[in-house]
């Protein structure tokens, strides 16, 4: 058998070929320290706020089987080209999570908990849309959900978290929108209504919002084309056509916003942008921003979700915030700053780094914030990483300290100077020096 020939191609080059480096992809970014301390911060103030409310964390997958976000509505521009969907290996037809509502009640369906059940999340959500300011193709919500309970007060209840959060993070230019979908009825009877109304105008809308008149007529309602606006300012309002059953309990939710102090607006055109939605649905927009970026939060009441999904009939209601749009209005406002994160000591090492790493870990363990320098480098150096990390005490161990058993405490904010302690005593030293 004759051997196989093996060629081997050398390039004349004698530099390497250029490796073109990666990028994150368009409508992706990545959020650094600082401002991944300022995430941080807002997600646990968020925690804080809603957990006094016996709103507990719930985790849900990234990605689902396609009917679950299908039934947001067949017409959405969410479902029709927004999902970034795949087929798996196991030829499942699966899709990124858009939102956060569908998810949640799917888990409940699934694993049927004690009602009312309180749940909020802090999840990336995947459309692919537009890039725009505080809004990307994967994008960061801050949501919460409440499914079992029909009684208006619990609308009264999520509403005033979410106004409560705006205000404990120092936004001031935030108003809320209200509006009442009414009963599943009423929302029948209002589409047909509003269809045969745009009709006998389709000649004055966008063409973009012309082709959703027939088969989704509140669509076009919740359109942001000006020419669309501007030919709908007279349309007929769901609130002239809700039940009694309806406005008594949109009358309710009203009062209860008052009685807490939370100020709003009503907008009869406010529908929301997903079918599933009944009765109350609510927007907080934010006058520090564009309009067309100035929706920071919303949601409302879907009692016909669970059941559309294949569960039992169970009423619900939530809210998603997004956390690029609400760090962007707090930047338009002047709150929220990012905090740069601090270290209360560092630990300089000229005598070999073993005295150093083992201070460190030791000090962490005390629950003191201690940092330090790698690759054996000089006190000068050392020294600058330490003033640059903002620490109040450098604790110094060079060669005399490492003979004595000692080490060197320099007080780098105060005028204590320095002192030199038994190394056994130094984290005991160092904690009442910051306490």
């Amino acid at each position: 058998m004759t051997a196989p020939v093996v060629l081997t191609i050398v390039s004349e080059s004698t530099s390497s070929p250029r490796i073109e480096a990666f990028k994150a992809p368009v409508g992706t970014r990545d959020v650094l320290p600082p401002e991944s301390a300022r995430w941080q911060r807002l997600i646990a103030d968020f925690a804080a706020q809603v957990g006094r409310a016996g709103y507990g964390l719930v985790q849900s997958p990234m990605f689902e089987e396609i009917g679950v976000f299908n039934r947001m509505g067949e017409g959405t521009d969410v479902v029709r080209k927004e999902m970034y969907d795949f087929l798996d290996k196991g030829d499942r037809h699966l899709a990124l999570r858009p939102e956060g509502t569908a998810s949640v009640a799917r888990a409940y369906i699934q694993h049927r908990p004690a009602t009312p059940w309180k749940v909020w999340y802090a999840a990336p959500n995947f459309r692919y849309e537009r890039p725009q300011a505080g809004r990307f193709r994967q994008h960061h919500q801050l949501g919460l959900e409440a499914l079992g309970s029909l009684d208006p007060d619990l609308d009264v209840e999520v509403i005033s978290l979410l106004w409560d959060f705006y205000a404990s993070i120092g936004l001031r230019q935030v108003e809320l929108v209200l509006n009442s979908m009414g009963t599943a009825e009423d929302r029948r009877r209002y589409i047909n209504d509003i269809r045969s109304w745009l009709v006998g105008r389709i000649g004055d809308l966008d063409p973009a919002d012309a082709e959703k008149v027939e088969a989704h007529p509140m669509r076009v309602l919740d359109s942001k084309r000006p020419t669309t606006i501007a030919a709908i300012v007279d349309a007929p309002r769901i609130t002239d056509r809700l039940s009694d059953e309806a406005m008594v309990r949109f009358e309710r939710v009203q009062a209860g916003l008052v009685s807490l102090g939370v100020p709003f607006r009503l907008e009869p055109r406010l529908v929301r942008g997903l079918d599933y939605y009944t009765h109350t649905t609510f927007e907080f927009v934010s006058s520090a921003l564009d309009a067309a970026q100035s929706t920071i939060g919303g949601g409302g009441r879907y009692d016909g979700l669970v059941e559309s999904l294949g569960g039992p009939a169970t009423p619900g209601i939530g809210f998603g915030s997004g956390v690029e749009r609400v760090l962007l209005t707090c930047d338009a406002e002047g709150v929220f700053d990012a905090v740069e994160q601090r270290v209360d000591v560092y630990v300089i090492d000229t005598a070999g780094g073993d005295a150093g790493r083992d201070l460190s870990v030791e000090l962490r363990r005390a629950g003191i914030a201690a940092e330090r320098s790698f690759d054996g480098r000089s006190m000068k150096s050392q020294m600058k990483s330490a003033d640059k990390s903002g620490a109040a005490l450098v604790l110094i161990i060079g060669g005399d300290e490492s003979e004595s058993g000692t080490v060197t405490i320099r007080d780098l904010r105060g005028d204590t100077g320095q002192e030199t302690v038994d190394r056994v005593a130094v984290v005991a030293v160092v904690a009442t020096r910051l306490s």
